[in-house]
């Protein structure tokens, strides 16, 4: 499936790393960044949440809320989160149904071998949710420039 700007997200319902379920949809009104990353504690995935980490407050100021979202489950996102002190929340999609929601769920290759991953990808969605960007040629360091040009 493929989504493009100006489709509305699809709406989703998973747990984060505290076990809580959420909605895309509890976030209507406000603007989401919707970021999804290969693995927790690896060395490009640590540098985009921190560059999210460090420039949260311009985010908020911009009317952002942040949400992370891999395959990893719950208890690895809360180690994560408390060893990187990630001040947003971050998905446990492990049955992988919104990575197939948002067509994050590719073929990858690496020295030949081919498997299946997550495509980092960034989901900008406005405060009616609607698609407003998405940002495919992540910069994991300088994520958040990305996102409020």
């Amino acid at each position: 499936m493929s989504i493009e700007v100006g489709q509305m997200a699809p709406d989703f319902e998973a747990k984060i790393e505290t076990g809580e379920t959420i909605k895309l949809s509890d976030y209507r009104g406000k603007k989401v960044v919707l970021y999804f990353y290969p693995k927790d504690a690896t060395p490009g995935c640590t540098a985009q949440a921190c560059n999210l980490r460090d420039n949260y407050e311009a985010l908020q100021k911009a009317g952002y809320v942040v949400l992370g979202i891999s395959s990893d489950d719950e208890k690895s996102h809360k180690k994560f989160i408390e060893k990187q002190a990630l001040p947003f929340p971050l998905i446990a999609d492990t049955d992988l149904k919104v990575h197939e929601a948002f067509g994050t769920w590719v073929e990858k290759s690496m020295y030949g071998r081919k498997y299946m991953g997550t495509a980092r990808t960034t989901f900008v969605i406005d405060e009616k949710g609607k698609i407003e960007e998405i940002i495919s040629k992540v910069d994991t360091k300088n994520h958040t420039a990305q996102i409020l040009k």
